[in-house]
């Protein structure tokens, strides 16, 4: 992964956090890389769920989708607005 791949993957990381941040209910109070740490880890915790449910044929483990992402970042979210505050 060369610096471009790190580039999109903050800058991709970062719009998925906000979106689930817009899609939350209430006010979450994060900051820029809170919100970019959110979105990332939201893309594993999606492709794990999405590897769960649709099997790929290689076994292989595939990044997920940008809705996934989002549940996947809400997912992260709930728990740690619930659990860690």
């Amino acid at each position: 992964m060369g610096i471009m791949g790190i580039v999109w993957m903050i800058i991709v990381g970062f719009v998925v956090g906000l979106l689930a941040r817009f899609f939350y209910p209430g006010a979450v109070g994060l900051g820029f890389w809170m919100t970019t740490a959110l979105g990332i880890g939201g893309s594993l915790v999606g492709g794990v769920i999405s590897t769960l449910i649709w099997k790929s044929p290689d076994g292989r483990f595939h990044p997920a989708g940008w809705i996934m992402s989002i549940i996947g970042a809400l997912i992260l979210l709930y728990l740690y607005l619930n659990f860690m505050k």
